[in-house]
């Protein structure tokens, strides 16, 4: 059982794919929209239980309980050396601008 005020993430279908814009490319309306949200767990609770949390703007959203303290899981990539060599460029020709 996850205790009242548990730092939690949550999810809910936002939009049906029937309810979805008929603008959009067919890959995307055939989905449904759907949203994760995290924030405060309200009551306690388990994983897969619908709930509503309180979220740090203070809205209260319900939906499906994913896990317990969320955390990021993406990267900004691997290192890319010319990135590194352009920016050792700029700082070096800034140098010699700010010396002159």
């Amino acid at each position: 059982m996850i205790e009242k005020n548990t730092f939690v993430q949550i999810y809910k279908v936002v939009l049906s794919s029937s309810e979805r814009s008929s603008n959009l490319p067919d890959d995307t309306k055939r989905l449904p929209f759907e949203m994760r949200v995290k924030g405060k767990l309200m009551s306690k609770a388990s994983i897969g239980d619908v709930v509503e949390i309180k979220t740090a703007t203070n809205r209260v959203e319900q939906g499906i309980l994913l896990s317990v303290e969320p955390f990021f899981t993406h990267t900004f990539g691997h290192h890319v050396q010319a990135l590194k060599d352009v920016r050792d460029i700029i700082l070096s020709e800034m140098e010699d601008v700010t010396h002159e």
